[in-house]
């Protein structure tokens, strides 16, 4: 069987992987590195949702042609593997599957290598591909990109498009690059230059909190400009604001971009890519070593898969089956700018088409919006549609969505997930695995006025994997989903949270006034033509959001609890307010939360006036709370939530938190 849509392989390079390592019985891999060359039919139905795919160039044969990155990990040895292959979605450009599942400590800036921890997937007889997808990340050996169709106008020539670009500071600056403002490594985007630097419709808006009213700059304080020690000069690329960009107040700038990308073509390389590794073609690598190809992605490539299943792209041009299984990390209910006009595909916070209703799996009728629709629809129409684990944080609950996709969008009840979907909360965690110490300045350089929350996830994580293949392969269900619900008690809306936390005195906690909500977007009359007006206004009442029940700790109560949750020596959670040397007073930062030690001992937590009990009257020897961690983990391995190798992991994860607690502690507390 031919693939459609990938019509050729570019092999670039072939080289042993890490020097020929041995992965035990699996024995080497071989990296490979290639360029793949797409084609698709923009009049072929599967096709029929990519937004502006009809308006970009055809060859001779009428198919939109364009080409991306992809790298190939693959046994040595054919049938030393497992016969699955796992198709990572690069974030920003990055290869970070090793890193999740192998604990790989990936480098920083990104570099061509891919370290392999612990080998957890090679061990495992994985073939591993990565697809690149998106087109405004720079293209080089460290990250993986697209180049994709420009979209063109009726005279044939590339044509501008609205766009509008957020901006939230954690410091003061004269200028800043018209780019997602994502810093360190996932940052440093191509910029997205305005179609004139005089454009006298162009708009800059500022407010002070995430719900308030925007003002509007007047024209003559603002400049498309990039300012130095010595001047300001005109440059299409930056934005300069007159007495500064301000840390903390949010600016959301509207614009002409020069040109614009056909943006959707990322998700039909995905799906493209995907047929041609299961595909039975000479060129393919894997051919004759693959009978079931899986996605994973996260957070932004989890939202893209979210998305790539909304449209019924688990299935290539033909028809086929392209996509067997989906496990995706902290995507939330949302989906992303991934498919219309002017998008930006690394954007999260900005109200636009990514934050639109559906966001349950299965129809819901949305009164705001007068429309009914439900995620996963076109996939469960499917005879056989693909297995699919999600898994969230309390970060994105938090973040007010990911509730959303286990409510009703109308008063907040429970629905009910299809029987091909599991969706897991990772109880008091936040969106990336936290480290071992206690810190208030996160990798991206926003600080908070907590602590970082310290909760490592991955051992769960790759037992999350692993069910993934016992039910594509042998049908063997995972556990039941577990998230919050009322009907078990173990949800609550999120002020209810707030007051019970707010008897911790170390704890800073969020304006209540300034958490996300999700609401119903107005993008304009073209908005179905993945055409929009800027800025979306946001209309009705807030969707409902509700976060997981607490235990008398302030951990959570619902979803999976690792053994740091449940056998604990801090508080962990899911949010974490804007430091106030940042700005922004009252609200969360994106991404991280916070971890609020207990007080060493009684005399401390009384003195304190902490309710919470103290570590010396919980467990009387750091032995004894390594007993008690190990049969939580043992007990996680019963319910098939951690696999047996991984529990000496948890032990000596949860060690390094007690001493960093109970030992270490580099700085007073907040409020001490």
């Amino acid at each position: 069987m031919r693939s459609v849509g990938l019509v050729q392989l570019e092999i670039v390079r072939r080289e042993p992987y890490e020097g020929g390592t041995d992965f035990g019985e699996v024995g080497p891999y071989e990296r490979i590195d290639a360029v793949a060359h797409y084609a698709v039919d923009p009049l072929a139905a599967p096709n029929a949702g990519i937004v502006d795919l009809a308006h970009a160039a055809r060859d001779g044969d009428g198919r939109v042609c364009f080409s991306g990155d992809v790298v190939v990990l693959r046994p040595v040895t054919p049938t030393g593997g497992n016969r699955v292959a796992l198709i990572d979605i690069p974030n920003r450009g990055r290869r970070v599957m090793t890193g999740l599942f192998n604990r790989a400590v990936l480098d920083v800036p990104p570099q061509r290598r891919i370290p392999a921890g612990d080998g957890f997937l090679m061990r495992q007889g994985f073939s591993l591909v990565w697809c690149g997808w998106q087109w405004d990340v720079p293209r080089d050996e460290d990250r993986m990109g697209l180049d994709a169709p420009l979209v063109l106008g009726d005279d044939g020539k590339p044509t501008a498009a609205w766009m509008q670009l957020r901006i939230q500071l954690p410091d003061d600056a004269s200028s800043v690059p018209l780019t997602d403002q994502h810093v360190g490594p996932i940052g440093n985007h191509e910029p997205i230059l305005t179609v004139d630097a005089d454009d006298a419709e162009a708009r800059l808006y500022v407010r002070d909190g995430i719900h308030a009213e925007p003002s509007l700059v007047p024209r003559d304080r603002w400049r498309f400009a990039l300012a130095s020690e010595d001047e300001v000069r005109r440059d299409p690329s930056h934005l300069w604001v007159d007495g500064g960009i301000r840390a903390g107040r949010i600016y959301d700038l509207v614009y002409r971009a020069a040109t614009c990308r056909v943006t959707g073509a990322g998700l039909l390389a995905v799906r493209d890519l995907a047929a041609f590794v299961r595909s039975d073609r000479a060129d393919n690598p894997l051919h004759g070593s693959v009978d079931r190809v899986l996605l994973t992605g996260v957070s932004q490539t989890s939202r893209l898969i979210r998305h790539l299943l909304y449209l019924g792209l688990d299935v290539d041009e033909g028809g086929g089956r392209a996509v067997d299984g989906v496990l995706g990390l902290v995507g939330g209910a949302r989906r992303g700018e991934f498919n219309h006009r002017g998008a930006q595909p690394s954007v999260q916070p900005t109200p636009s088409f990514g934050h639109r209703f559906p966001f349950a799996d299965m129809a819901q009728d949305d009164p705001r919006t007068g429309h009914r629709d439900g995620l996963l629809e076109r996939v469960a129409a499917a005879e056989d549609p693909p297995k699919l684990i999600f898994v969230d944080t309390s970060a994105e609950y938090w973040r007010g969505d990911a509730s959303l996709a286990s409510t009703d969008v109308v008063d907040g009840s429970d629905v009910d997930h299809p029987p091909f979907v599991r969706r897991y909360l990772y109880a008091a965690a936040q969106h990336s695995a936290g480290f071992a110490e206690l810190s208030d300045l996160s990798p991206s350089g926003a600080r908070g006025a907590n602590p970082l929350n310290m909760l490592d996830y991955t051992p769960l994580y790759r037992c999350a994997l692993t069910n993934l293949v016992r039910w594509v392969q042998a049908g063997v269900s995972p556990p039941p989903s577990a998230v919050p619900r009322w009907s078990d008690r173990s949800a609550i809306h999120r002020d209810d949270a707030l007051k019970q936390l707010s008897a911790i005195p170390s704890l800073v906690l969020p304006d209540p006034a300034e958490l996300p909500v999700m609401r119903a977007l107005d993008l304009g009359p073209d908005s179905e033509r993945g055409i929009g007006r800027y800025p979306a206004q946001p209309f009705g009442e807030p969707y409902p959001s509700v976060v997981s029940a607490l235990d008398v700790d302030g951990n959570e109560t619902a979803g999976v609890r690792l053994p740091d949750v449940s056998v604990p020596v801090s508080t962990h959670l899911g949010f974490n307010p804007r430091h106030p040397d940042s700005g922004g007073a009252g609200q969360i930062i994106d991404y991280f939360g916070s971890s609020i030690p207990f007080a060493r001992t009684s005399a401390d937590r009384q003195l304190a006036g902490d309710p919470r009990a103290s570590l010396e009257e919980r467990y009387p020897s750091l032995a004894a709370y390594e007993d008690a961690v190990r049969a939580a983990a043992e007990q996680l391995v019963d319910e098939r939530h951690l696999l047996p190798e991984d529990v000496e992991l948890c032990v000596r994860l949860a060690r390094r938190r007690y001493l960093v607690v109970s030992v270490i502690r580099p700085r007073p507390l907040p409020g001490s």
